[in-house]
């Protein structure tokens, strides 16, 4: 039955525990009464690894960035509980990249909040109000880091933050900072696998953070065999295996066509008025958990000066026909788009056909790649250079990928650059070479 009071560890008990090697500490977890257990099996400092535990200390953020896989999230979660039930902590942020991981990560997740806390203690999820409550009273609120106005007003104690580098709209982690003033102590906690954006590097570099590193290898005893054989194997050596197992900010990578400053200088909360927009669509062959992604990637250009893009989605992914004909159509109506265009060297004239059983009366055209992507990409990534290329708000797969991609990119390993590709297509049809798009349209209308 529930109570009111989180039930207590002898915290002694519980260091002695931590200290001892796996199989002593399992022996005498064996030994112990049936109520023994239900106390000890939710002491997560008796079973954490150390690099999974806050620092002491004084402190303002405590960022845990690590490879994928390492138990981010369990960390997380456990940082929370202990705010609740021994800090006393009555009002919490849990912040993600998107409301839906907000909820099935962090809250439902099988390392989330709802999975770890005590059965005595058990808090309850309220979905219509975006809220976690415990029996004592206290309360986390969910919050998309993709809405950062939600942030605006709210007052906290303390907030966990995942995935920080992947948060389309950084601007929400200063609506977040500003309501963190509850309290004598007010904390954050940031778990994420890094990107080298500036609000990371930034983060890094402030004498209030204190910093843990951990890689995918850590936690290897809790994780399939499979995972490592089929997946971390393939990126061991390569620049994106530092960033993913490894939890390393990788800086520029010499040849790339893109680099992480181009990106950061002109990036915008918002788009102007935009004369055109297409959705441009690079699809894969199959639809295999393994295989490539199709790309699609949403473009504008200024009505008031063409010469500027503006990146306004990335919606690429694993689909099967069906699906991403049904993303893209949707993406073209959402953004008032005026063409969908697809490279046809990957299904010739089905990918109109497919598009057209989603919605018979788009507008569509097929482009035809006669160069190899590099050749094509390079004027796009002049675009970028020279400052005429805006990404409205962050979008990490699509930037990583732009950010690895040089004349040897490996496939193997990288994979098809298929959200690139779309991105290079868009860019074309739009302002490399317009050449039978037509002149830009005399009205204007703002981006959805």
């Amino acid at each position: 039955m529930s109570t009111s009071v989180a039930p207590q560890c002898d915290l002694a008990i519980v260091t002695r525990l931590a200290c001892l090697p796996d199989d002593e500490r399992r022996a005498i977890m064996a030994a112990m009464t049936v109520e023994e257990k239900g106390r000890y099996l939710y002491a997560w400092r008796a079973w954490a690894r150390p690099s999974q535990v806050a620092p002491e200390g004084e402190w303002r953020t405590w960022l845990l960035r690590s490879g994928r896989g390492f138990g981010k999230t369990r960390a997380g979660a456990e940082w929370v509980r202990e705010q609740v039930e021994q800090e006393g902590k009555m009002r919490i942020a849990l912040v993600a990249p998107t409301a839906a991981d907000t909820r099935d990560t962090m809250v439902e997740g099988e390392s989330g909040i709802l999975a770890t806390s005590h059965p005595d203690f058990l808090p309850v999820y309220y979905p219509s109000m975006r809220r976690v409550v415990w029996p004592n009273g206290a309360q986390a609120t969910l919050f998309s880091a993709d809405k950062p106005d939600r942030l605006r007003g709210p007052q906290h104690e303390a907030a966990w933050c995942d995935e920080l580098a992947s948060w389309r709209y950084p601007e929400a982690w200063d609506m977040l900072l500003f309501g963190l003033r509850l309290g004598v102590n007010p904390r954050v906690v940031v778990t994420t696998t890094p990107r080298p954006t500036r609000l990371i590097k930034g983060l890094i570099a402030k004498d209030s953070t204190v910093e843990t590193r951990g890689t995918t290898y850590e936690n290897a005893a809790n994780l399939a065999p499979e995972f490592f054989a089929d997946i971390i194997a393939a990126y061991e050596g390569t620049n994106m295996g530092r960033q993913e197992i490894y939890g390393e900010v990788i800086e520029d990578i010499a040849g790339a066509l893109w680099v992480r400053s181009w990106l950061d200088d002109q990036r915008v909360s918002v788009a102007p008025e935009l004369a055109r927009i297409v959705v441009a669509i690079d699809p894969a062959v199959t639809s295999e958990p393994g295989s490539d992604e199709t790309g699609i990637v949403v473009v504008g250009c200024d009505a008031e000066s063409p010469a500027n893009g503006y990146v306004l989605d990335d919606l690429s992914g694993r689909y099967r026909p069906e699906e991403w004909a049904r993303i893209a159509v949707n993406a073209y109506h959402r953004h008032k788009a005026d063409r969908i265009i697809g490279e046809a060297n990957n299904g010739g004239d089905l990918i109109e056909s497919v598009l057209r059983t989603v919605d018979p009366n788009i507008a569509y055209r097929k482009v035809h790649a006669s160069r190899g992507k590099y050749v094509r990409a390079e004027p796009v990534s002049l675009l970028y250079q020279k400052g005429r290329a805006h990404h409205v708000g962050l979008f990490g797969p699509l930037e990583d990928q732009m950010c690895n991609f040089t004349t040897d990119l490996d496939r193997k390993v990288m994979g098809s650059p298929d959200r690139v590709d779309a991105l290079v297509w868009a860019f074309w049809a739009l302002m490399v070479g317009r050449r039978g798009f037509g002149k830009p349209a005399a009205i204007s209308r703002a981006a959805a």
